[in-house]
């Protein structure tokens, strides 16, 4: 694309100079009275508020009154415009002005006989804001020969609305580049420090994007991003400490997805985050000027990316994205999204797909790994699919990710809960987010001959250090433990190598039960976890186990599991599930009543969504069949995923009618709570019990940081009928009389 570039300078106090260059041509000027400009500006600020914004439809004609008043400004008796649209490939028009209100004008709607010059005809415009007068790249920039590169962070704070779909946004950046390929790296924790360590850890100019999916906001007249602290409280980061964090190293572009990322606080007196990231040493940046829709970014960025992976230019990309707004989805915020750039050119990031010598994308799609025995279809949610679990990832990558030497460091971790939470799909995730480790998954029983497979899983520098390895795990002249640490050590063959360890479904086999109904290893498994376990701590290596399981067992003596329970899906994630599930989704033709009964049955629990989401739409049933069959099927869920050989039945009346008070609450209830509905001598161990057989949810608190309790609704046919109805009312009298007192009479502060 041809680049001019429109200088607004300020002659006089009553006078402004403008000035149009192209390349090495001189440039043209002309001059402006001040009131003119003015007058501009009031006109854009009442037709242009957010306020406004909101009301706007598609092709409005108050924004083509604007265009072309916009146009009519620019264009001038001297047609200005008229050599910029007679490029083929159009023309990328640069606008720097000391004037910030200038500056910041909706120079993406200028118009000409009705039509928008930044979507229309072949020839479209692209305005960019130009921030200083520094160039970060010089020179010719060579693409990558390669895959693109992206590094994503989402920062989703708790009590920050509207809640971002940022799973929906990943999805959709994959989905449009997988003909090519990227190289998609997700930061998890939505925080300033794992920003920093991902930079650090990847090092200068690996990525060719970083993504920031969020809200900006205003603080003192700076504009800041919304970030999370460790917690998942909301915090302000500055264009400066991104900076800091990115430690200099910027990639050529940055995204700053979501609602007044390129908004300029009154009127353009302060410059906005996207501004201030360019002028923090960003070569360019992409915003959006007025809050935006969640599906409209989305497609956006899906569009944007394609075009960057396929190697094209970043000038090119932004205009085929915006076009893909306005004409394909009829989106009313085409032109809502804002390119601020320093002086750096906006060439291709990569290369084209069939270019010469260029590198294949290495990463294998972790839910690949998640495959049934017998069908070898993944058993998972796909990284497209995968919703929610946001504060648990966070917790989880803490605890793979903690440094050896720390106190109290684990050497794995036990996603433990009810089947069908999707134990199994948030172990994929893990994996995922963690693409510096290698992996290796055993599903259901493993042995000696089992475990040993972990040379056909695992990639070794060499065939030769693959054959030692086999060797050595074959050797059992030597114990398990002394060969594994062998492996771990620095100097052995996973010296250099962390891996991910996941033993999944370990119920199936690696467990026996006792007397009582507690799980503790079977022998063989007794030798293999210890041994691999002590091994990782023995030898201070980074590798770490992962296990999924329905029940809990006793760590092995002298290692450390961190424990993390999975819950029933919140709200806000079952809305998120639901959305990709094309017969339960609101859209769906299916009766109302139907998919209303469906989602009410479900209660939550995923997988049950997914079966239920299949029968949904059986044709050969009516209304009342199709009633009895969702009941059928929720029924076969609770015999077949949750209550496994009489579980519930086997467990003491007390403990099963401790779980009936309990489900008298639909929600999470503290400690305290538990122990007011169910005032019993043993109950403790009764609480104690019931989570580790899975039969009650222990989540923990995001306010708190204090474990919280649960009897998912699945269970509501089987409790209910254990207590009578004056029973079940006073369950409520005192789960309602505890809440009260510990979430309005005494709330505990923030942390406590």
């Amino acid at each position: 694309m041809n680049t001019f570039k429109l200088e607004v300078f300020a002659q006089t106090s009553n006078h402004y100079e403008l000035r149009l260059s192209a390349d090495a041509e001189p440039p043209r000027t002309r001059r402006l009275d001040r009131a003119a400009v003015d007058e501009l500006i009031t006109l854009v600020r009442r037709d242009y508020s957010p306020d406004a914004a909101a009301q706007r439809v598609y092709g409005a004609t108050r924004l083509v009154e604007l265009g072309t008043r916009l146009a009519e400004f620019l264009d001038g008796d001297e047609r200005w415009l008229t050599p910029m649209l007679a490029h083929p490939a159009g023309a990328v028009l640069r606008i720097t002005t000391e004037q910030q209100r200038l500056r910041h004008l909706p120079w993406e709607l200028l118009a000409r006989e009705g039509a928008f010059l930044t979507v229309a005809g072949r020839a479209p415009l692209l305005p960019v804001r130009m921030v200083g007068s520094h160039a970060a790249l010089t020179g010719p920039v060579t693409p990558g020969n390669r895959p693109l590169r992206v590094l994503f962070m989402a920062a989703s704070p708790e009590g920050v609305e509207p809640v971002l779909n940022f799973e929906a946004e990943e999805a959709a950046i994959l989905a449009a580049t997988r003909r090519t390929g990227t190289d998609l790296v997700v930061e998890e924790s939505g925080t300033l420090e794992g920003l920093r360590f991902l930079s650090r850890d990847y090092g200068p100019g690996h990525f060719d994007v970083l993504h920031l999916s969020g809200h900006a906001t205003t603080d003192g007249g700076k504009p800041v991003f919304v970030v999370e602290d460790e917690f998942g409280a909301p915090t302000g980061a500055t264009a400066d400490q991104i900076a800091q964090a990115m430690q200099g190293h910027w990639p050529r572009l940055v995204f700053v997805s979501g609602c007044l990322t390129a908004d300029a606080p009154d009127g353009g007196v302060f410059p906005s985050m996207s501004e201030s990231l360019v002028d923090a040493g960003a070569p360019a940046v992409l915003g959006w000027a007025l809050p935006v829709g969640d599906v409209s970014a989305t497609d956006f960025a899906a569009a944007l990316y394609r075009a960057l992976a396929d190697g094209g230019s970043l000038d090119q990309a932004v205009v085929e994205a915006r076009r893909h707004l306005f004409h394909d989805r009829k989106s009313s915020y085409w032109h809502l999204l804002r390119v601020y750039a320093d002086r750096s050119p906006l060439a291709p990031l990569v290369t084209s797909l069939n270019t010469r010598g260029r590198k294949r994308l290495q990463v294998r799609a972790a839910d690949q790994q998640f495959l049934d025995p017998q069908t070898q279809l993944s058993r998972v949610a796909s990284r497209a699919e995968f919703v929610g679990r946001r504060r648990v990832i966070q917790r989880c990558l803490r605890a793979l990710r903690q440094p050896a030497d720390t106190p109290g460091a684990a050497q794995g971790l036990l996603l433990a809960g009810m089947g069908g939470l999707g134990k199994s799909s948030l172990a994929s995730r893990l994996l995922e987010r963690m693409p510096t480790h290698q992996h290796a998954v055993w599903y259901g029983q493993v042995d000696a001959i089992k475990f040993r497979e972990l040379t056909s899983k695992i990639r070794f520098d060499s065939v030769d250090q693959s054959i030692e390895v086999a060797k050595l795990l074959d050797n059992e002249q030597v114990a398990l433990s002394t060969r594994l640490r062998y492996l771990f050590d620095a100097d052995g063959p996973l010296g250099g190598t962390p891996c991910l360890f996941v033993f999944d479904d370990f119920e199936t086999g690696n467990l026996d039960t006792r007397d009582d109904g507690s799980r503790v290893l079977a022998p063989t498994m007794a030798e293999i976890l210890p041994a691999l376990l002590t091994a990782i701590r023995d030898t201070g290596s980074p590798s770490r186990v992962v296990i999924t399981s329905r029940y809990r067992f006793p760590t092995p003596a002298g290692a450390t599991l961190t424990v993390e329970a999975l819950e029933t899906l919140t709200p806000v994630e079952q809305t998120k599930k639901i959305a990709n599930l094309a017969k339960l989704r609101p859209e769906s033709t299916i009766n109302p009543a139907i998919r209303n009964r469906a989602i009410e049955a479900a209660a939550g629990n995923p997988r049950l969504l997914d079966w239920l989401n299949r029968i949904v739409g059986d044709a050969a049933l009516d209304v009342d069949g199709l009633l009895t069959a969702i009941e059928n099927e929720a029924d076969r869920f609770r015999r077949e995923t949750v209550l496994a050989d009489n579980l519930l039945d086997s467990q003491p009346l007390e403990l099963r009618r401790m779980l009936a008070r309990i489900n008298v609450v639909e929600l999470p209830v503290p400690a305290a709570t538990v122990h007011a509905v169910h005032q019993h001598p043993d109950a403790a161990r009764h609480l104690q019990r019931a989570v580790q057989l899975g039969l009650l949810e222990e989540g923990t608190d995001p306010e708190t940081r204090q474990p919280r309790y649960y009897v998912s609704n699945v269970l509501h046919p089987l409790v209910r009928p254990l207590l009578t109805d004056d029973e079940h009312t006073e369950a409520c009298a005192d789960a309602a009389q505890s809440l009260y007192q510990l979430w309005v009479l005494d709330p505990a502060p923030d942390g406590d």
